[in-house]
């Protein structure tokens, strides 16, 4: 009976070349003889590699799927468990790939210089600051580069060296046997930890980093409509990199202190005011203190608890685009609790007037002046 390669591997017949390549990988690094020495392994392993040797191929793997046999002398194989350069898709460094990945085809040593990290600082600012702008300056706390040694991380008038252990190739090769032979694997040199240079005599300020840390003052333009969260790029005002590499950003995030009068959602405000029942009745004007100035809301007659007067452009100015967002008032009519006689007796008085049939919004003869007298006695003229 042919052996089923999919089976072996593990894949479905439809797999694409990805799912067949990362599946002989995971079985390699398993079924390994140096990791695995049972002979039932080892011979597992061959079949692994053949069902490889087939699936990787699309001309041998259609011979394959037709029924006929891939690996036979007629059929051009390099034979079961062949590693030959013949083999189209599979050869030595898919060997090396399934034990050491394929950061291990990287060569050279790591450089000294590298980017700095991005910083983030937190600014509280005013509503009014947010729904206009401002300009702030902030003290900043981050890494700059070192002035003793201008980053180089070396004393002055010393240099840095080349590492004599890799000899400046920032890694070490070691040799190994395996089924394949002698095989060369490499790693970061322990001595100059993969930069191929050495400093034997570092910088007593920043002790061979490049870098210190320093506070200084940036001033920072708050756009107008910024909100809770909102962050702000400074390109190249972060941390200064190892070595004195290029500095990361700092991102200013705002924060918007509560106001007292007014909420804010989105880029409208709202706020309450609270009125007797009498100026509900009768209508009249409240003063408002709006981040533009002092302007009267005019409460129209009749105006119940929860309804809501809007002032259009009163609101925070819109981030992207012109024009701002609206202020909303909401009235609150407020109920007297305690009433003296002549106060009792008028509302009294009133609701009786209240009970005659009269065309809507039109006061019953006598009621106006009982209205306004009601209105004094409220407010106790």
């Amino acid at each position: 009976m042919a052996t089923d390669y999919y089976a072996v591997l593990g894949v479905r017949r439809d797999a694409g070349q990805d799912e067949i390549k990362k599946a002989f990988r995971r079985l390699a690094r398993e079924l390994h003889p140096d990791v695995n020495p049972d002979p039932k392994t080892q011979e597992r392993f061959k079949e692994i590699n053949a069902a490889y040797e087939v699936l990787s191929d699309p001309q041998k793997r259609q011979v394959y799927d037709l029924g006929g046999d891939p690996l036979s002398p007629n059929g051009g194989g390099a034979g079961a468990g062949g590693f030959g350069a013949g083999a189209a898709g599979f050869g030595f460094s898919d060997i090396m790939d399934a034990f050491f990945g394929a950061a291990a085809g990287q060569r050279g040593p790591r450089s000294r210089t590298r980017r700095g990290q991005d910083a983030m600082i937190r600014l509280e600012i005013t509503l009014e600051e947010a729904a206009f702008g401002t300009t702030k300056e902030l003290q900043v706390d981050t890494a700059v580069t070192c002035t003793t040694c201008s980053g180089e991380g070396a004393a002055p008038g010393t240099s840095a060296q080349t590492c004599d252990m890799c000899r400046g190739k920032g890694e070490v090769s070691q040799v190994t046997r395996s089924f394949l032979g002698q095989v060369m694997t490499s790693r970061p040199c322990p001595q100059c930890q993969g930069f191929g240079t050495v400093v034997p005599t570092p910088c007593p300020e920043c002790a061979g980093d490049g870098r210190v840390r320093a506070r200084r003052t940036l001033t920072v333009k708050i756009p107008a409509g910024v909100d809770n969260g909102t962050r702000i790029q400074l390109a190249g005002e972060g941390e200064v990199g190892p070595g004195g590499g290029p500095a990361g950003d700092l991102y200013v995030e705002i924060a918007e202190t509560s106001h007292a009068v007014f909420q804010r959602r989105g880029d409208d405000l709202h706020c309450t005011v609270t009125i007797p029942m009498t100026a509900a009745a009768l209508g009249t004007q409240v003063p408002l203190q709006t981040l533009d100035g002092l302007e009267e809301v005019d409460i129209r007659p009749g105006t119940q608890s929860g309804q809501s007067i809007p002032l259009h452009g009163r609101g925070i100015t819109h981030l992207r685009g012109g024009g701002r967002g609206d202020l909303i008032v909401h009235v609150e009519v407020q109920t007297p609790t305690k009433l003296d006689p002549e106060q009792e007796d008028l509302l009294r008085r009133l609701a009786m007037l209240r009970g005659e049939e009269r065309p809507s919004g039109q006061f019953a003869p006598g009621q106006q002046g009982l209205f306004s007298r009601l209105k004094d006695a409220f407010n106790g003229r």
